[in-house]
């Protein structure tokens, strides 16, 4: 893909577009490092609000003061997400990504203390168990991304009691993914590893790439596509097979 000035919503696109038809691990990491430069202006352009959605959700159930937490954004692309939690106060933020392009645009932000990068899927993490007050990873959980089974990944490095936030699109071409994404979620609740908190799902998620991502019976007429957020807390201990803890309605999102 020849390097194009971002901004227009018909580039923007496009290079969504592409990135959805590639499967081959190393070509989309290719892919996501040639588009490094310009992919703020293409998810501004797309009106992509999952990042600021994520943090908003996590903000309302974390204790303590801002300051005080320790968080890790994983799949952190360019920063989108640092720069949510940082309006907010937020200023222990380590980030992972498994582009260094992607990386570079992060690190250029000015607001994580430590940045690695990390192919999620095929590395573990790079912290020790129980590091991390909140772990967010937003807008990475679909088809062709980072597959359902590094979410136990994020539970690992999770403190005892953290709070874990999660999303993913609910547009057609990602429902069979969010089916096995919510599998995963609810097998670990099941096993007493952690709690959900809020499954809140959202119709403006952002402009659809195409006619086809907008399906029949979606609730907007003017192009956008649906995603949720997922909220969950690590439990502190083991819960006793078999009991299942009552999850928590969202409120006030």
């Amino acid at each position: 893909m020849a390097q194009e000035q971002g901004g227009s919503l018909s580039e923007a696109r496009a290079r969504v577009g592409a990135l959805h038809g590639i499967t081959d691990l190393g070509r989309k990491l290719h892919f996501y490092g040639r588009w490094a430069a310009d992919y703020d202006q293409d998810v501004t352009a797309l009106r992509y609000h999952a990042p600021r959605l994520a943090v908003d959700c996590l903000t309302q159930a974390l204790p303590g003061p801002p300051h005080a937490a320790l968080i890790l954004d994983v799949a952190c692309g360019t920063g989108l997400v640092a720069a949510e939690l940082h309006t907010r106060g937020f200023l222990q933020l380590h980030g992972v990504d498994g582009s260094p392009e992607m990386l570079d645009q992060a690190r250029a932000r000015g607001l994580y203390q430590h940045l690695s990068l990390c192919i999620l899927g095929q590395e573990p993490l790079p912290s020790s168990e129980g590091t991390f007050d909140a772990v967010l990873i937003v807008g990475a959980l679909s088809d062709g991304q980072v597959p359902c089974s590094a979410i136990p990944e994020l539970l690992r490095v999770t403190k005892p009691g953290g709070l874990v936030c999660l999303t993913t699109r609910t547009n057609p071409s990602n429902l069979r993914y969010k089916e096995a994404l919510e599998a995963t979620l609810e097998g670990l609740e099941r096993a007493g590893a952690w709690q959900r908190l809020v499954a809140w799902p959202v119709d403006r998620w952002e402009l659809a790439t195409s006619e086809l991502e907008v399906g029949p019976g979606t609730p907007d007429h003017d192009g956008f596509i649906s995603g949720i957020v997922y909220l969950y807390r690590k439990e502190a201990a083991a819960q006793v097979e078999g009991v299942r803890p009552h999850p928590q309605p969202p409120t006030d999102l």
